[in-house]
């Protein structure tokens, strides 16, 4: 049936190496796709705009929001391993249509959120050569630079590239955790009651807050893209799931914390300021390290990059399997064993508007926050109908306890209150049109649901007969 991947397929691999990534390697596919050193440097004061003082608030309750849905995800991922993630789960529960909405929208989302984090690397990267002295470099060459190394790795070795994400997080994670250390040593004995009171903070400005902090998480269930490759998959990637939701959700709300008390104590706005980390460490006592973090940043932006390729490849070959995409991107290559064809084809994808708006003129963090914003949506889908799913799935798998859907229904709820945090009010200029953009690619791929399910149909009519 179009739309629900091949059983025999999933017996053979889909042609992708077996059992290749140790557990810390698979979370570290997570870990990566979050990305969380650009959280504090390009995603808290974009937050801190909108909820002024209630910034580690709306992190609180992301991290929440994300719990819960790592937790209808680690479910699904204990009785079912496969490069498709959250599309393959809930093609055997959900009518195909559904489950081609769900395949689309996490395709989108992985793309997307390649595209905003190549926009963010061209900022830091043009901002790191202008503090050099340097000329700044054209924004089109430095994001077609950074996409083809990490297309380059992807296709090259799964392992590779899991070392080298694993590696590029620990070290600029390492860098912003000790400087957020000496920032609440230094003021252990100061309580910022601005923050703790919530002064100034609006309903709507928590609530446009909440729907932005949710952005630093998604991507957390992308190791469930691993599910051919991981070892021991029905055990490391349900961790790995829960692991990087808890492990970056405390991360991220003591970073906000601290973060906004060190940047009002330099006497910045942490709304304006360009290189918020580097005023922090000044505030900390070691200014070296703000320089520091912004390299770090860039280069967790690339491994953020590579990630998201490496997730969207598996979710379209597995899509080609179940004929949502074209046939030719079933194919892996036989010495790698990755999914070449889908890997060059999700890294054009990831590219191309990003070169477009950068050619255009358009500012690399207004490209992070656009194309973020729209891979946002293609999460929350997801996110959304996967967790209403559930249920029925654990029926099937005979592990269905009273009150087991009380989570995901619960989940699904805050999944729409998400959206709808996104959709109204309207956002001003470029971000209302994003919803409209999400939608008409929606309909693009159920067209092509629609047409290749009838054509299927008459070929199979036509052959029996």
């Amino acid at each position: 049936m179009t739309g629900a991947p091949e059983a025999h397929h999933q017996q053979q691999g889909y042609g992708l190496r077996r059992a290749a990534l140790s557990p810390i390697e698979t979370l570290a596919q997570s870990i990566s796709t979050i990305s969380p050193t650009a959280t504090p440097v390009a995603t808290i004061p974009l937050v801190y705009a909108l909820a002024g003082n209630g910034t580690w608030l709306a992190y609180v309750l992301a991290t929440s929001a994300i719990f819960l849905v790592a937790l209808c995800v680690s479910k699904f991922a204990r009785y079912s391993a496969s490069p498709g993630s959250l599309y393959s789960y809930a093609s055997t529960i959900l009518p195909p249509f559904i489950s081609a909405i769900i395949a689309w929208s996490l395709l989108l989302a992985y793309v997307a959120t390649g595209s905003s984090v190549i926009g963010g690397f061209y900022h830091y990267g043009n901002l790191l050569i202008l503090d050099a002295g340097n000329h700044v470099v054209s924004a089109v060459i430095l994001a077609v630079i950074v996409t083809g190394i990490s297309v380059w790795i992807a296709w090259r070795d799964v392992k590779v590239s899991a070392r080298l994400m694993l590696w590029i997080e620990a070290v600029s994670v390492s860098l912003i955790l000790i400087v957020i250390a000496l920032v609440l040593i230094r003021f252990r004995h100061r309580v910022d009651w601005q923050q703790l009171h919530l002064s100034g903070m609006t309903g709507s400005g928590l609530r446009l807050g909440l729907v932005l902090a949710m952005f630093s998480f998604v991507g957390f269930e992308s190791a469930t893209t691993l599910g051919t490759e991981a070892r021991d998959p029905l055990k490391t990637i349900p961790r790995a799931v829960i692991q990087s939701a808890l492990l970056c959700g405390t991360i991220f709300t003591v970073c906000a914390y601290a973060e906004v008390m060190g940047v009002r104590a330099a006497g910045q706005d942490l709304a304006t300021s360009a290189a918020p980390m580097r005023a922090v460490a000044d505030v900390a006592g070691v200014g070296i390290f703000g320089l520091l973090i912004d390299l770090g940043a860039l280069v967790s932006l690339f491994a953020c990059t590579l990630a998201c390729i490496t997730a969207a490849a598996r979710v379209l070959l597995l899509m080609a399997h179940g004929g949502l995409t074209h046939g030719s991107l079933r194919v892996t290559h036989e010495r790698n064993e990755t999914p070449g064809r889908a890997v060059i084809v999700t890294g054009i994808a990831a590219v191309l508007p990003v070169a477009v708006l950068a050619a255009r003129g358009a500012r690399g963090l207004d490209v992070y926050g656009w194309m973020g914003s729209l891979g946002t949506y293609g999460f929350i889908v997801s996110y959304g109908l996967t967790c209403f799913a559930l249920p029925k799935y654990l029926r099937n798998h005979g592990a269905f306890r009273p009150g087991a859907q009380i989570i995901p229904w619960l989940t699904c709820l805050v999944m729409l209150l998400a959206l709808a945090g996104n959709l109204y009010p309207i956002p001003e200029g470029a971000y209302g049109k994003l919803p409209l953009i999400f939608l008409a690619y929606l309909a693009l791929g159920l067209v092509w649901f629609f047409w290749s399910s009838r054509k299927n149909s008459r070929d199979l009519a036509e052959g029996s007969a």
